[in-house]
């Protein structure tokens, strides 16, 4: 697919969103790549990196391996990503402890407005298109609300978290830093980076790849022969999302497995700061109608 340079520019700004999002547990980057209409694109091209393109730069040189690998568009995009992470962390990690009902105002409109984007992409409505739906959403809710775990950080449970937060990272709904944050490896894998641990970043790494790699044939193949069935999944997923990244929730020692349960504002123990949440709503949801609105212009 051949892009102006403006259109590149709009890719990194894409990356930018996405790598934004996934700094956030909660938040997923996949969501963003939907709704900005590069998700299928992003998927077909990770499954053009494979280990032959290694033997096409021996034999072939530094252009042919290039093309095959889609270059410019990768290149785009995690630049856009790369710079989200320098810039966004910091302030996005600021914003959730001294303003989370703001924040997380924010990004419910983001993901509410998501999720009928995503849901009109649907091109046929049937029972069993309903209730893959509701399976999503289930699934979602469950996953998103488990409570965080303690692990050593062994080699191989470093390999597994790294292969299992790549797949959830680019499913829509499903947050990868949050499935680390359940495997109990967010901090730690945090602290590995401050502490410029070497070995435990590369078996990370090696998971990432391992995981990013299978995974993404895997839903190559489903949107190839289910199409319209995987986009009610996905549709499902940024659904039961929802609940996790509403603004108001409290601590509950009632379940020993939800932990936090959202509740209506006139019912939060502190400041709801129900108005200038709402104003936060509506901005999330209208950067999903004007993304929606542009998606055709940029070529």
């Amino acid at each position: 697919m051949k892009r102006s340079i403006k259109a590149y520019l709009y890719l990194a700004l894409k990356g930018f969103a996405m790598g934004a999002a996934e700094a956030i547990p909660g938040v997923s980057g996949g969501t963003i790549a939907f709704v900005t209409g590069i998700y299928e694109e992003l998927i077909l091209n990770i499954t053009k990196l494979r280990f032959g393109l290694v033997t096409t730069l021996r034999i072939q040189g530094l252009g042919a391996f290039w093309k095959q690998a889609n270059g410019p568009f990768f290149t785009a995009l995690l630049a856009g990503m790369a710079v989200s992470f320098i810039t966004v962390l910091k302030t996005a990690k600021w914003l959730i402890a001294n303003h989370p009902i703001l924040i997380w105002s924010f990004f419910f409109g983001l993901i509410l407005g998501s999720t009928v984007l995503v849901g009109k992409a649907l091109s046929k409505w049937r029972w069993s298109t309903v209730m893959v739906l509701l399976f999503g959403t289930f699934l979602a809710f469950f996953l998103t609300n488990l409570p965080p775990r303690e692990e050593e950080l062994s080699d191989w449970f470093l390999i597994f978290a790294g292969a299992i937060a790549i797949s959830a990272m680019i499913l829509p709904g499903i947050s990868g830093a949050y499935i680390l944050v359940i495997l109990g490896a967010y901090d730690k894998l945090g602290q590995a980076v401050d502490d410029l641990d070497i070995k435990k970043l590369l078996l990370f790494g090696s998971g990432l790849i391992i995981g990013l790699l299978s995974f993404s044939r895997i839903l190559k193949w489903l949107f190839a022969h289910y199409r319209n069935t995987v986009l009610a999944l996905l549709t499902g997923f940024i659904l039961g999302s929802l609940y996790k990244i509403w603004p108001w929730r409290i601590q509950t020692i009632e379940s020993k497995w939800l932990t936090e349960i959202a509740v209506w504002p006139t019912k939060f123990p502190e400041e709801a700061h129900s108005i200038q949440a709402l104003v936060w709503m509506l901005a999330g949801l209208g950067i999903i109608i004007a993304l929606e609105s542009i998606q055709n212009k940029i070529i």
